[in-house]
């Protein structure tokens, strides 16, 4: 669906509303607040920032939020705000020192986490630390050889 942004849109459209209703029957669930949120960036990334930030992106923030007051020993809790600081322009919070952070948080309540490297390869790039994003993505692909997502991270990071 990378090549075809209406299907994708689409896509993530119909996980919004799983996600939405998953919080309807369940409103303490970290992980569907987590997960909500990424959806939120997700769809601020397949369309014009310019036009689906400021409605989405307080809902990301918002939903982060909530989980965080769920479950903050949640590992893909810190890893959401973590992508939430990462892309986010700075003029609505985006911060690369605060990915990192949140990031490494999430890595260390669970190691095993490979996209959590990736995206801390991502924010180690983007923070100009080439050599940590380098050894963030090895140790993704050492956890999960065989991925097309990680393969292809690690060739943007070339």
């Amino acid at each position: 669906m990378r090549k075809d942004k209406k299907a994708a849109g689409e896509a993530v459209d119909k996980a919004i509303e799983a996600a939405q209703r998953s919080i309807q029957l369940n409103d303490k669930s970290a992980d569907a607040h987590s997960l909500l949120a990424d959806l939120y960036g997700r769809k601020i990334s397949l369309g014009s920032a310019m036009f689906l930030g400021p409605k989405f992106g307080p809902k990301v923030k918002e939903e982060n939020a909530k989980a965080m007051a769920l479950d903050d020993k949640n590992p893909r809790v810190w890893a959401s705000l973590g992508r939430q600081y990462l892309m986010a322009p700075k003029m609505f919070g985006g911060d690369v020192s605060k990915a990192i952070d949140s990031l490494e948080k999430s890595k260390s309540l669970d190691p095993q986490q490979e996209q959590t490297y990736v995206w801390l390869a991502k924010a180690y790039k983007k923070h100009g630390d080439k050599a940590k994003a380098q050894d963030a993505i090895q140790h993704a692909l050492s956890l999960n050889t065989d991925s097309p997502w990680i393969k292809n991270a690690a060739n943007l990071l070339n």
